[in-house]
């Protein structure tokens, strides 16, 4: 993925395919960056992963490269401490208007059935004009 945004290369994200053919998954490796109390995940962290999983699926299935995608709410679920180890996430889209994209993502670590958190998103889409 190029041109991540600082706070992506903070994290270290980067992109995984989906064994089910989706769109990529965001995998987060361990590492110091993303520590919060020792041995866990920092919640910020986790959020981010959340958060860039869902822009990486909605720029997948929007397709068009100058669509605006502007966060209008996240909320995280925090289900269980995330360990200081690779986390990935998933996100799937529950709507996908013309102008708001609704969103959910899960993100585990050993298995993907016991989710560390799961978040909701909603985007507001600012669509570039068609040239005639």
């Amino acid at each position: 993925m190029t041109g991540l945004p600082p706070y992506a290369k903070l994290l270290q994200l980067s992109p995984e395919p989906d064994p089910r053919g989706g769109p990529p998954l965001m995998l987060m490796p361990a590492h110091d960056g993303v520590l919060g109390r020792p041995g866990f995940l920092h919640g910020g962290a986790i959020a981010g992963l959340c958060e860039f999983a869902a822009f990486s699926a909605l720029r997948a299935a929007l397709g068009e490269p100058d669509t605006l995608m502007k966060p209008i709410t996240v909320t995280v679920d925090y289900l269980r401490g995330g360990k200081l180890e690779a986390t990935r996430a998933r996100a799937e889209i529950i709507r996908l208007g013309r102008r708001i994209a609704n969103l959910e993502v899960r993100a585990w670590q050993d298995d993907e059935t016991r989710p560390i958190a799961l978040a909701r998103l909603n985007f507001l889409l600012e669509r570039q004009p068609r040239e005639p």
